[in-house]
């Protein structure tokens, strides 16, 4: 029945390796029951053991063998000699619910599971049950569970009077019948239609019929053998069977484009197939775009430009890219053609990002979605989590641009020499060059023991708090896209900005005490963090809170939003960003977030207004190292708590994330039951009859 399951004693996240081959008899051949250990075997490819340890790429995390009976249990309801067995109703109505329990079609139900009762006894056991779930994660699912349906006899091929019979059952049938005595099948099958497809052929087979059936269409619907349609025919076959080809944009002006402003044109067979070759080679627009426009998609670009390109493509015609431009024409009226136009006529939009990463990414928020009601422990211990990787990013981060920091706050805190109205330091660059010469090079660090002591609970709790806030506001403010209204975003980042003042008053006192000491060094005198600390007393350490709170909130409430904000805008067409673009998109982000709260900053360290350039130099790129580090530590040691991962960290789902089931019991491959069911009705036009009726 081509179902496979992984070699004997492999775990759950081990390969699916190809099998023996099971077939009525089989068992008996090989001396063992049903159920007694033998391995489930493919009839679709030729038989091939693969090794356990050969290492290959999961595609879809498979379930869990213990989970999965639990939940097989759960829904069985026959009993024989001890063992649980589950009827087609368990699992096509209460487990999958894929027909109505109450006005269900039977000839629908047991075609549909007996794909997966490979004995065809009308029960299905743990066994099958879980080989199943194995064909549900290999690549080319929808295809095989296409055709474990057609191969009625479970014997590894399909004739043409199986593939007849289903054709024949679909609603597609009744609406745009297709004529099984004609060439198209012959050559699959044979002139006498005795000819066996195997599964290879089958794919090829399912796929050209697609297209014979829309010619079919046109040629039943052109009455007068004029080589022609009407714009409403041209709809109805468009809509029928090409349906998973149209975007909406498509789909809603089907029959204005058709009629190009002529209220009684017909539509021509080759202005027909033009149309769909255009929708199949919409990728390859692209690729032809891209290259006039030298991969600017800014860009827009004319019809000549296009034809002059397209002529290095075999595949597009003149007449396909008039097509496109009576499209586009219908949006707007400038003669050209946007790389946005493009995406709004692509069925394939949204789709570049592997198909692997498209699933991980679905999975994990499936996770987060069912995970929203978390334990308080597990909450903690992701707080906990961050808290940790935030110390480590402030301590990274702060040692990085330690000197700068050092300049600024000399640069800030400078008095006049002996010599009346003399600054110590003309400038930050005067001012380096100084410390260097008279304090050595470890006189740009000096400061930095307590800075790294107090960075920890600094950082890590701005970083945490902010995460934390977005969190607790996402789950009740969010955009129609998902992401977080702007003002929750600096609701978060405000809040996280004064979360840290009551750590960084005491710190920030200390450190610029120490940072001062060089310049008047007194003979028999050493400067230290803990003699700083008792002769200030608890009240000092906090001596400028107020203008710790009026720059720390305005900072953190304009940086973390203008950080969210770049790095999508920074971020790869998938979503996805890079180390680079985090730096960047750190560093962009905390240039006005350093900027605007400098009065506060002078305030605070009694300095004048020329201090504010010293400061962007400063925390522009402090906070461009620590952001960096911290997401590319999540990164690295990604631990699940059931929350989600930061924007960026991976490419953004497209529609696999909308087809895979929210159903906390279809787990592994289960989840992609439904979509595999609805992508063979949808791509391969296999839509049967789901409620009792009279076409059975």
């Amino acid at each position: 029945m081509g179902l496979y399951r992984r070699a004997q004693g492999a775990g759950p996240s081990q390969s699916l390796g190809m099998q023996k081959s099971t077939y009525p008899g089989f068992h008996k051949e090989m001396g063992g029951p049903r159920t007694g250990g033998l391995e489930i075997v493919s009839k679709i490819w030729p038989v091939k053991t693969v090794a356990c340890d050969q290492k290959k790429v999961e595609l879809f995390k498979r379930a869990d063998p213990d989970h999965l009976r639990e939940i097989f249990s759960k829904y069985a309801s026959i009993e024989e000699d001890g063992e649980k067995y589950m009827s087609y109703g368990d699992l096509m109505q209460r487990y999958l619910n894929f027909l109505d329990p109450k006005d269900y079609n039977d000839y629908t139900q047991t075609l549909f599971a007996s794909s997966v009762d490979t004995s065809r006894d009308q029960k299905i056991s743990f066994t099958e049950f879980q080989a199943f779930e194995a064909v549900l994660c290999l690549p080319d699912a929808m295809y095989a569970l296409a055709f474990q349906i057609f191969d009625r006899n479970g014997n590894g091929f399909i004739t043409c009077d199986e593939f007849e019979d289903i054709i024949k059952h679909t609603t597609l049938q009744h609406h745009l019948p297709f004529n099984f005595d004609c060439d198209f099948i012959k050559l699959h099958f044979g002139k006498d239609k005795s000819r066996k497809v195997s599964y290879s052929e089958f794919t090829q087979l399912l796929h050209d019929f697609h297209d014979e059936h829309a010619s079919q269409a046109f040629r039943r619907r052109d009455l007068k053998n004029q080589g022609s349609i009407n714009a409403k025919d041209f709809e109805e076959i468009m809509m029928s069977l090409k349906s998973y080809m149209l975007t909406d944009f498509v789909r809603d002006n089907l029959v204005t484009v058709a009629l190009g402003g002529e209220r009684h044109r017909r539509i021509s067979y080759s202005y027909f197939t033009a149309f769909i070759s255009l929708l199949n080679n919409m990728e390859l627009i692209k690729k032809i775009y891209m290259s006039i426009t030298r991969r600017d998609k800014s860009q827009e670009v004319t019809k000549e430009e296009m034809l002059y390109q397209a002529q290095e493509f075999a595949q597009i015609t003149p007449l396909e890219i008039d097509i496109l431009f009576q499209l586009v024409g219908l949006k707007h009226q400038s003669g050209r053609v946007s790389y946005d136009d493009i995406c709004d006529l692509s069925p394939l939009e949204g789709r570049e990002t592997p198909f692997t990463l498209q699933m991980q990414i679905a999975q994990e928020k499936i996770n987060y979605e069912q995970h929203t009601e978390r334990t308080v422990l597990l909450q903690i211990a992701e707080n906990v989590y961050r808290f940790a990787l935030g110390a480590l990013a402030g301590a990274t981060g702060a040692t990085a641009v330690y000197p700068i920091d050092l300049v600024k706050t000399r640069m800030q805190n400078q008095r006049t020499t002996s010599m009346v109205g003399e600054l110590m330091y003309k400038n930050s660059f005067d001012c380096f060059k100084k410390v260097l010469r008279h304090e050595g090079f470890f006189g740009l660090y000096r400061g930095l023991a307590p800075q790294l002591v107090g960075v920890a609970p600094e950082k890590a709790i701005k970083l945490t708090m902010n995460d934390l806030m977005r969190d607790k506001l996402g789950g009740r403010f969010l955009n129609k896209d998902g992401s977080l209204p702007l003002w929750a975003e600096m609701v978060a980042g405000g809040t996280a900005g004064a979360s840290q003042v009551m750590f960084t008053n005491p710190l920030e006192i200390v450190k610029i005490r120490l940072q001062v000491a060089g310049e008047v060094v007194s003979k028999g005198q050493k400067v230290s963090a803990i003699k700083v600390v008792r002769e200030l007393g608890f009240l000092g350490l906090y001596k400028g809170s107020r203008a710790c709170f009026l720059r720390d909130i305005p900072f953190s409430a304009i940086y973390f939003p203008a950080y969210a904000r770049t790095k999508k805008w920074l971020a790869d067409e998938n979503g996805y960003n890079s180390p680079g673009t985090l730096l960047l998109a750190a560093t962009i982000a905390g240039m006005p977030a350093a900027a605007i709260p400098t009065p506060a900053d002078v305030i605070k360290t009694r300095l004048q207004v020329q201090a504010r350039t010293a400061r962007v130099f400063r925390s522009s790129p402090q906070f461009g190292v620590t952001l960096l580090t911290y997401e590319v530590l999540q990164r690295a040691l990604y631990v699940d708590f059931g929350g989600k991962r930061p924007e960026g960290s991976e490419a953004r789902s497209t529609q696999i994330e909308e087809q895979l089931s929210r159903n906390p019991d279809h787990i592994g491959g289960y989840r992609l039951a439904l979509a595999t069911f609805n992508g063979m009705e949808s791509k391969f036009g296999l839509m049967l009859p789901k409620f009792k009726g009279p076409q059975t």
